[in-house]
């Protein structure tokens, strides 16, 4: 009973301190070095899973009602997360890994599923598909340079 008691304090701690970091909308998500991405969104499609040296790694597509992007799943990510699920990221980053820009948990953050299939979303713009540069006027952060492609070339626009 005890431990019982002290899952459920805990998760509403968890909740609690969670509830407080302000949301993100993707569309307003720049590629940055750190994990300060906290945001939610609904799983659109899932690529094949595979490896990435040791981990297991699968390429998805998300959105929300101002964007969609690709999100990078690592190891048990990949097979918990299903098309329909809504996905809430604490402490996401988007970044670059292998020449692709992605939103990920990353090492700090947290994807946790927050519900299913009920959630306005649209599928562009990509923020994966935009071309960054260096900000001129403050090199470490980024702007929008060009867009390569208004959606997914990865996970294309059904007819």
């Amino acid at each position: 009973m005890g431990s019982r008691f002290l899952l459920i304090k805990l998760n509403y701690i968890v909740q609690f301190i969670f509830s407080d970091l302000p949301m993100i909308s993707l569309k307003d998500i720049v590629p940055a070095a750190t994990n300060t991405i906290t945001t939610q969104f609904i799983l659109l499609d899932k690529g094949n899973i595979g490896q990435d040296g040791k981990e297991t790694t699968c390429l998805a597509l998300v959105a929300d009602e101002t964007a969609s992007v690709h999100f990078q799943l690592w190891g048990d990510e990949c097979h918990f997360f299903e098309p329909g699920d809504i996905i809430h990221l604490t402490n996401g980053i988007f970044s670059y890994h292998r020449s692709n820009l992605v939103l990920r948990a990353g090492k700090k953050g947290r994807a946790e599923k927050a519900g299913e299939f009920n959630m306005l979303f649209v599928e562009t713009p990509n923020m994966s598909e935009i071309k960054w540069a260096n900000d001129p006027t403050n090199p470490r952060k980024f702007v929008k340079e060009a867009v390569l492609s208004s959606h997914s070339r990865i996970f294309p626009t059904l007819p």
